[in-house]
């Protein structure tokens, strides 16, 4: 049996790699929504970093860009990735443009509904993006938590636009957004407590 050592004596004496301490990374702060107003409501100040953020509304196209524009401009011009996946509408150029987005950074995936599901979680995933916008026409809870954990995995923003209908089911996603005629009501927030009241928002459609 060898001899037993004490491992102050191991480590002065060279015969042990100490190793360098492993410091803990930074929490990653939430992205403000461009909103002052809602990032006032909002747990931190934001969208809640590398999560998914649900926005219901009664149908594509009434405002949920608006929303977002904000974010995805400041990202676009730090020269990230943003990708819409299945959009309903091609997207208009010269709107986004407008609203400051850097349009090179701007990727528009075209899937089927069925595809549409595995796309973005692969984008979300892949830690190549920085926001990831998808209009999910059918998903239960099972895929949008896959699309949560896709969005932890990469350290993206995902955004899943749905119907107003969706209310009343549960949902995994960290914030819940309903957006309607211009206003914005908090129907949960991890973190905090969402507000009781809505808060109206000018959104450009």
């Amino acid at each position: 049996m060898g001899a037993v050592l004490a491992l102050d004596q191991l480590l002065e004496s060279r015969q042990v790699w100490r190793g360098r301490p492993q410091a803990t990374p930074p929490a990653t702060a939430p992205h403000p929504t461009g909103h002052p107003a809602l990032d006032a409501r909002l747990p931190g100040g934001g969208w809640p970093p590398a999560a998914l953020s649900e926005v219901l509304l009664a149908a594509p196209g009434h405002g949920e860009l608006a929303l977002v524009w904000p974010t995805l401009a400041r990202l676009s011009q730090q020269q990230q990735t943003i990708v819409l996946i299945a959009p309903p509408y091609l997207p208009h150029a010269p709107g986004w443009a407008g609203a400051g987005l850097a349009l090179n950074q701007v990727q528009v995936v075209r899937a089927a509904p069925r595809d549409a599901l595995w796309a973005a979680e692969q984008c979300l995933r892949s830690a190549a993006c920085a926001a990831v916008l998808c209009w999910p026409q059918q998903a239960d809870d099972r895929a949008l938590r896959r699309l949560q954990v896709a969005a932890e995995t990469g350290q993206c923003l995902g955004f899943a636009f749905r119907d107003l209908r969706q209310a009343r089911n549960a949902s995994p996603a960290p914030l819940r957004l309903q957006l309607e005629h211009s206003q914005v009501r908090v129907l949960k927030c991890r973190g905090g407590m969402a507000p009781a009241q809505p808060l109206p928002l000018a959104l450009a459609h």
